[in-house]
């Protein structure tokens, strides 16, 4: 459970009107209680906050959510499903834009911590960060393991991968290619990597591993799309996201590369943004508001419930093939 004020008052061994005066700055106090304090303070990582100081106990009605960015389609049109979800239920969500540092989480997870939020949604890629374990607040994590007693609700990524590369063999690709990170790192997305290798065994073709990171800018992304292109010469690629396989798009058309008669390619996410305005990419769809809903809903459930023993610790939902141009002359 989260600390509270009363905590760090018996853990320095001092009056809660002591810890709420060091906290304030308030009056004269010596430096070896302020010392006790603080150290009390860290040691059950409490974190004072003006604003609900007041609240004594009671919800906030706040969401935190921590996501890499929401710049990027997938990411922009889960958040904006999960806020709608939250706000139809009565709370406000304080959105939290991680990127690829750890520091800037952590940054993070002590602020929400400080504004005392009812609790949090983690989709972040910034993996092993102890606060996680002790933040003392109800947590649900998209698409990444941070911890056995956190739940994680993600996609199918295998059976996305294993998809993707058997729609490429039906439509005659033989020299198939996985495009995305190769650096396992213990979270489910690891998964469409592992479909791809798994079904390229089974097909008796030779495994193809070209790594783009998935943190990587677009220019840099580019320059080793076209090196795989030009002195690879693969005839299908999966790629691990659809802003990749677009990028794959737009350097085959650079290099006089025809798709799909020479090059068929398939993406990952499959969301509104893409569908709309890149209708050729063929992709493997995630099933956006059902993730967003089965999240808001557990975390409701955590909040309501804290002390329940999960009932499992992982959630995988349906995903589905959306056919296209990239793959077939439609």
């Amino acid at each position: 459970m989260r600390p509270k004020l009363t905590d760090v008052a018996k853990k320095a061994g001092v009056s809660a009107t002591t810890v709420s005066r060091v906290i304030n700055n308030y009056g004269y106090l010596s430096q070896q209680t302020k010392e006790k304090v603080y150290a009390a303070m860290k040691e059950l990582n409490y974190q004072p906050n003006s604003l609900a100081r007041s609240l004594h106990g009671k919800s906030t009605k706040l969401i935190g959510l921590i996501f890499p960015s929401v710049t990027n389609p997938f990411f922009a049109e889960l958040v904006e499903e999960i806020e709608n979800k939250f706000f139809n239920a009565g709370y406000k969500v304080i959105l939290c834009n991680s990127a690829d540092n750890k520091e800037k989480e952590r940054a993070y997870i002590r602020m929400l911590i400080a504004n005392q939020v009812d609790g949090i949604i983690a989709g972040a890629h910034n993996l092993g960060i102890e606060e996680y374990n002790k933040v003392g607040l109800p947590i649900v994590s998209f698409d990444r393991k941070l911890s056995d007693q956190i739940p994680i609700v993600s996609c199918d990524n295998y059976q996305g991968g294993k998809l993707a590369t058997e729609e490429l063999y039906h439509a005659g690709c033989r020299h198939i290619y996985f495009l995305g990170s190769a650096r396992r790192k213990g979270h489910p997305t690891d998964y469409r990597l592992n479909g791809y290798l798994d079904t390229i065994t089974d097909l008796g073709l030779t495994q193809h591993v070209h790594s783009v990171a998935f943190s990587e800018s677009a220019t840099i992304k580019s320059v080793s799309v076209r090196k795989l292109l030009e002195h690879h010469h693969p005839d299908g690629i999966v790629c691990t996201d659809d802003l990749t396989a677009i990028l794959v798009l737009q350097m085959a058309q650079k290099l006089g590369i025809k798709v799909p008669t020479d090059l068929k390619v398939v993406g990952f996410d499959g969301t509104k943004f893409i569908q709309d305005y890149h209708p050729e990419l063929s992709t493997i769809a995630q099933p956006i508001p059902d993730i967003a809903a089965l999240l808001v809903n557990l975390l409701q459930e955590r909040i309501s419930q804290p002390n329940k023993k999960l009932a499992q610790n992982q959630y995988i939902l349906p995903v589905k093939f959306i056919r296209s141009n990239s793959t077939f002359s439609l």
